[in-house]
Formats: structure tokens, C-alpha cells, sequence
């Protein structure tokens, strides 16, 4: 039996609600695939408060395996991410009013951590199910990467052995702003549950082409 633990994002920029969030505890209030019993936790949108809300739910479930989520508002697809890097930038501020600019996620941190999850072999789960999925080369450098850093800084300095990664998913088609592309709230679940499947069942990761030309 292994734990995995699920985050979500609470709402942020006067949206009324968050897709990770809607997302997680969906997956988390249904029956676990076989071999897994699932938790989540839905983190502040706070530079000062995510990565202290993410070590306590870590220390208080244990997981095997964390898969962070937040919402990339514009990408049509689910985004499994493969590389977290070690920068706070954004243009807008986070839900207690604060900016951050070329500041380090962790002071001293390494310059980049990759995702240990199986990236390709979710990527197919996820894309056998019939739902779009890419690998993502980069998280941004607000709280998705911020959470995506502290999450593999956490099984590198305190929980050796744990996996850890991050998926972004599309807005839901009920929050999605117009023009905006969007899933169904089933489909973003089934996504998540094939990324949980995948990991439990996958060593050594799949050799598939599934990077960027440019």
C-alpha cells in the first residue's frame, strides 16, 4: 500500500474558486485505485505560508508520492511538469499582497530539481484515457513552481525516497473566463487517477519522445 498525497491551491487573483482544488478533493473523496490510499490538502497562495503548509501535511501523511496540481489558466492540456527551478517571479501578487522578483524559492537551494515522478509513462496514462496531455518544460515562477521546488527540497533534505512532482491542469469549463480552454471536471480527475496509477506502477520511466523544439 502506498500513500499519495494530493495538493491543491486555494483560490487566488478574485477567482471564486480554484480548479486544483475542486480537482483533488474530487480525487480524494472517491474509492483509491487498488494499492493506494489517497490523501489531500489544499495549500495558501502565499510565498510565506505554501512551503510551511506543504512540510506539515508531508510530516503529517507520510506519502510515498506527492503530486502537486495548480491551475495554468490558458494551456489546453494537462501539464506534467518536469523541472522545478529555484525562482520567485511573477508579475502578480499572491492572496496576502506580496510581489516576488529573481528571489530564490530556498536561500542556498539548488538551481533546479527535476520531477521524479515517471513524467512519459503518466503522460501516456494520462493521453490513453483520451484526455490532451503534454510534458511541460517549465512551471512559471509563481506558487506552482514555488510549491513544485519545495515539494522535491522537502524529499531531498527530509524524505529521501518519496516522489515528487507537479501537474498543471486547464481551467474547468464551469470557472473557465471566455475563450479560455477548459476540461470537465471528470476528465481533470481521470487524469489525476491515470498519473496515480502510473506512478504506482512504474519504475523506470518510459523512452518517448516528449520534448520541445523550441
Amino acid at each position: 500500500m502506498i500513500t499519495v498525497l494530493l495538493t491543491g491551491f486555494e483560490p487566488f487573483d478574485g477567482a471564486p474558486e480554484n480548479p486544483s482544488r475542486r480537482a483533488v478533493l474530487a480525487v480524494a473523496g472517491a474509492p483509491a485505485p487498488p494499492g493506494c490510499r489517497i490523501v489531500a490538502d489544499i495549500l495558501p497562495v502565499s510565498y510565506a505560508h505554501a512551503g510551511a503548509a506543504l512540510a506539515a501535511s508531508v510530516r503529517r501523511h507520510r506519502p510515498d508520492v506527492l503530486i502537486a496540481t495548480g491551475l495554468a489558466g490558458g494551456r489546453p492540456d494537462m501539464s506534467v511538469e518536469r523541472v522545478a527551478i529555484n525562482v520567485d517571479d511573477a508579475g502578480i501578487a499572491d492572496n496576502d499582497g506580496a510581489r516576488r522578483t529573481d528571489a530564490p524559492v530556498v536561500e542556498g537551494g539548488p538551481a533546479a530539481y527535476f520531477s521524479t515522478l515517471p513524467i512519459k509513462a503518466v503522460l501516456a496514462a494520462i493521453r490513453a484515457e483520451g484526455i490532451p496531455a503534454q510534458v511541460s518544460q517549465t512551471a512559471g515562477t509563481f506558487l506552482c513552481n514555488h510549491v513544485f521546488y519545495q515539494a522535491r527540497h522537502l524529499a531531498a533534505t527530509e524524505r529521501p525516497g518519496m516522489r515528487a512532482g507537479f501537474i498543471h491542469m486547464p481551467w474547468l469549463h464551469e470557472l473557465a473566463p471566455p475563450g479560455e480552454a477548459s476540461l470537465p471536471l471528470a476528465s481533470i480527475v481521470t487524469a489525476l487517477r491515470a498519473a496515480i496509477e502510473a506512478t504506482r506502477d512504474t519504475t523506470d520511466d518510459l523512452a518517448i519522445a516528449a520534448g520541445a523544439v523550441s
